[in-house]
């Protein structure tokens, strides 16, 4: 099996995305004295941006209104320009985002970096935090002087900050005058956001004070081994009994047909899902919200995970590897799978070297009901902007529309790939290659893709089978996609405890599929849960909903 660095890994990782776990959270993160009022219950709403599609390149395999996203088989041949006149005005502009990869090679020595200055005509200061240290920094930068904040601040979605709504309201621009409505048609590669990325980044107070980094309807997935799950007896339409029969099956010797990583529940998100558990939340038709952690279905989930860790089909170490050692041991045939972002496709395919078939699993039946996915938060975090003049504003949000150019754009090329014979070159299909030098000079080490993108397609160089799997797939699972109700509502409850409450529980699912606790744990942790503020969120949203509906 192929042998994988760390940066590639790391690679990996950026992808996938949705897959991050999130340890304990700081819990000093306001940005002053107080809270206010961040809910949109009673405010006047400001209108969604109009959406407004970009034209390019024809998909080969066209996307739908549920959600299956466009595929191309090949690259355009003929880029397309979405962007007329280059942004800036030769000032410096200080952005700050998380980074899953390793630190860029300085100003002064990195060609993509100097070549993506040029093209938005700015001096760019980047501070690049890495995912390990973004909460710790993050809190240094909420508690410090507002004028000492970048102008440019990508808010990973990867954590919940305390109070990160408060932080927002009070020191970010609000952008509502500049892209609420028909006003961002100033800025028509931020109007080729879906409505879809902005109502799950959610308003503020009624107001727009970020801009979403949209991501595909499928979340957490499950990426098998495919050769390994087919000669272990997998088939269409599996139930949960042939699942645990394959599972073991194929489990022997030192090699494990489920992988698990730190902090990942033992991957809870795809068999909640397949047992059609709420994903979070759930609401009713009068509006009433419902914990996932208090439906049948997702304690049922916990059961069946216990069982297969029972039955030796895990990992022994699924409850201390790290993402990324799990990763190595997926790609050299350890494990037979792992749970991972739907974005992790890219690195999936493009690294296991032909020779291993990474596949998204269907997700299996359970008492005669088709099982559903995990609906992804369509936003993968935010950008705000430092509080300016009007120009100031203006300025950055041009700058924001060039890197959120869509897929078949001179400037996708540039923001994705760098200098063509420089950072990549045209394999023979047309597609772009990484050189040596764009290996580490890069959108994964200088992620500017955290900042401003546009929608996302399935795309896989020179591998067209992969991108016509991965559309059929979507085509399978999309309609039975479970949402996170709560995805673009506001709780002060959760803005507060969410993160507190939420590792409370997920420490008990992990110790009750471990066999550390018992099963008959799991009610008194929800009725602890539910009492310490599960409730008070539920009534939160229940109202945060009824306003934005």
């Amino acid at each position: 099996m192929p042998r994988m660095s760390r940066r590639t890994l790391l690679r990996s990782m950026a992808a996938g995305g949705a897959a991050v776990s999130a340890p304990a959270l700081l819990t000093a993160c306001s940005s002053g004295s107080g809270d206010s009022d961040v809910s949109n219950a009673g405010k006047k709403l400001a209108p969604w941006p109009a959406y407004r599609p970009a034209t390019g390149p024809k998909p080969d395999l066209a996307p739908t209104e549920e959600g299956v996203q466009a595929g191309y088989t090949s690259y355009p041949s003929d880029l397309v320009r979405s962007v007329s006149r280059t942004p800036g005005d030769g000032s410096t502009v200080r952005v700050m985002t998380v980074s899953f990869g390793t630190p860029p090679k300085p100003a002064s020595q990195n060609r993509f970096w100097a070549a993506v200055e040029k093209a938005l005509g700015v001096k760019i200061e980047y501070t690049v935090i890495s995912q390990a240290d973004y909460q710790k920094k993050m809190a240094t930068v909420m508690a410090g002087d507002a004028g000492a904040l970048p102008d440019i601040i990508n808010m990973f979605s990867g954590f919940t900050l305390p109070r990160e709504a408060q932080f927002v309201q009070r020191r970010a621009q609000d952008l509502t005058p500049y892209l609420s409505g028909e006003a961002i048609g100033d800025y028509p590669n931020l109007a080729n956001i879906p409505t879809h990325a902005w109502r799950d980044m959610g308003r503020i107070g009624g107001r727009v004070y970020g801009i979403p980094l949209e991501r595909p309807l499928p979340g957490s997935t499950l990426w098998i081994n495919q050769g390994m799950f087919a000669d272990a007896g997998m088939k269409d339409g599996w139930t949960a009994e042939d699942f645990t029969a394959v599972a073991r099956r194929g489990t022997r010797g030192r090699t494990y047909m489920l992988g698990a990583a730190n902090g990942s529940l033992f991957g809870n998100a795809f068999h909640s899902a397949a047992h059609n558990a709420p994903q979070g939340w759930a609401v009713t038709d009068k509006g009433t919200f419902l914990p996932a952690a208090a439906d049948e279905r997702y304690k049922e989930s916990i059961a069946f995970q216990a069982q297969l860790r029972k039955n030796g089909s895990y990992h022994p170490d699924a409850t201390s590897v790290s993402q990324i050692d799990l990763t190595t041991l997926y790609y050299n045939g350890t494990v037979g799978s792992m749970q991972d972002g739907f974005g992790a496709y890219l690195p999936k395919y493009r690294e296991s070297g032909g020779k291993m078939t990474p596949a998204a699993a269907l997700p299996y039946s359970v008492g005669g009901k088709p099982g559903g996915i995990v609906a992804a938060r369509r936003s993968f975090g935010y950008t705000v902007l430092k509080q300016a003049k009007k120009e100031r504003v203006e300025l950055l949000l041009r700058i924001l529309d060039y890197l959120a150019a869509p897929f078949g754009s001179e400037e996708w090329e540039l923001v994705h790939y760098g200098v063509e014979g420089v950072h990549f070159t045209r394999a023979a299909d047309g597609s772009p290659e990484y050189t040596e030098l764009g290996e580490v000079e890069n959108n994964t080490n200088l992620p500017l893709k955290y900042l401003a993108e546009g929608p996302q397609v399935l795309f896989v160089p020179g591998m067209p089978d992969a991108v016509r799997a991965l559309h059929a797939w979507q085509r399978k699972v999309v309609p039975h996609a479970v949402r996170n109700a709560s995805f673009g509502l506001q709780s002060a409850t959760n803005n507060s405890q969410g993160a507190t409450l939420k590792t409370f529980l997920d420490d008990t699912v992990t110790g009750i599929i471990a066999g550390r606790l018992p099963m008959s744990e799991w009610d008194a942790a929800v009725k602890k849960w539910r009492s310490r503020g599960g409730d008070r969120m539920a009534e939160e949203y229940a109202e945060d909903h009824a306003a934005n509906t």
